[in-house]
């Protein structure tokens, strides 16, 4: 009788509705990853950031380390601001010119100073910060989606060099096959 009334306990406590929490909007962590995927969504946005970090591994793997740290903080400080002053209406046009100006570079394996490398990191990361910063809702927790921004351009500078670096420094037994075909 015992093991009839734990059953039927069990059935009872697995079957009783309960909440499910399916979608993170509802816990607010939704918010982290809205911001997070935001500047993935277009490819306008991740263009850029791919472009400079090129440029960085053409700078060496010392220089290109400190765009790793550089482009999030400016992400992060773009985003934040964007909450407190409205963008002024040529942002969109300092991010074109951010993308010409980064892809010549690239194209022409330009060598910069580090000085200049890291203030392009800084202007575009800013830049790229106030525009996904008016993304945001009056519903958006604004911090989780500053987060999320800042954790996404971290994480994609950071892959996106290390193998532009990987890449130029021969890394990989398919680029010895790349080498074959030239000759």
């Amino acid at each position: 009788m015992k093991v009839l009334h734990r059953l039927a306990a069990a059935a009872v406590l697995l079957l009783a509705p309960s909440v499910a929490e399916a979608h993170l909007v509802n816990t607010r962590l939704g918010d982290f990853y809205g911001g997070a995927l935001h500047p993935l969504t277009a490819f306008e946005e991740v263009l850029p950031w791919l472009a400079l970090a090129a440029l960085a591994a053409f700078q060496g793997a010392a220089r290109a380390r400190w765009l790793v740290v550089v482009f999030p903080l400016s992400l992060f400080a773009g985003c934040a601001l964007s909450q407190l002053l409205p963008a002024p209406s040529f942002v969109p046009a300092i991010a074109v010119a951010l993308i010409a100006i980064t892809g010549l570079a690239v194209a022409a394996a330009v060598s910069l100073p580090l000085p200049v490398l890291l203030g392009l990191a800084a202007v575009m990361g800013f830049v790229h910060g106030l525009q996904n910063g008016q993304a945001m809702t009056a519903t958006t927790d604004q911090l989780l989606f500053i987060f999320g921004v800042t954790a996404i351009g971290y994480g994609v500078m950071t892959i996106a060099t290390g193998a532009a670096i990987a890449f130029l420094r021969g890394v990989g037994s398919w680029r010895r096959g790349q080498e074959r075909v030239k000759r």
